[in-house]
């Protein structure tokens, strides 16, 4: 899934829960209820293959996304800290599967493993670019209503 559906879900979260804590909480797991669905990501592989000259494209992609995101958020919602930081928190899983590859370790492989075979097992059945589409589409048309209402 896109980092941008993963921070709006994470927002609206923080939006609709106001237990912060909880909020938290839920924002982390929201991410890994998003990747069960099918969807379609853009490729990191020359982050995750350390070509970093070559890697100026996939960071333009994911500062671009984190940015919109950052202003959808400003514009539909109430602007409370805590939408921020549950937006932020929505990105640990990739941002920690990221780090994996690039410093292995046991905790990180573990996690790894479980968000990328377990959680994403849809990612490897044939399923058409529609439908991968689609659910981005609605998990962030979904996450905007939710952050609209005041």
């Amino acid at each position: 899934m896109i980092l941008l559906a993963h921070m709006l879900f994470g927002a609206a979260i923080g939006s609709l829960i106001k237990n912060p804590i909880l909020a938290i909480i839920v924002a982390f797991f929201g991410h890994y209820f998003l990747d069960v669905f099918p969807h379609i990501d853009y490729s990191i592989d020359n982050l995750r293959s350390k070509l970093w000259k070559k890697s100026l494209p996939d960071m333009l992609k994911i500062t671009l996304d984190i940015a919109l995101a950052f202003l959808i958020i400003f514009l539909f919602s109430n602007n409370n800290f805590l939408i921020y930081i549950c937006a932020i928190v929505a990105l640990l899983p990739d941002s920690m599967t990221l780090i994996s590859k690039i410093f292995p370790n046991k905790v990180l492989s573990w996690h790894d493993d479980i968000h990328t075979k377990k959680v994403h097992f849809l990612k490897y059945k044939k399923i058409s670019n529609f439908w991968r589409v689609l659910t981005q589409v609605v998990a962030i048309s979904l996450s905007i209503f939710l952050l609209s209402l005041r």
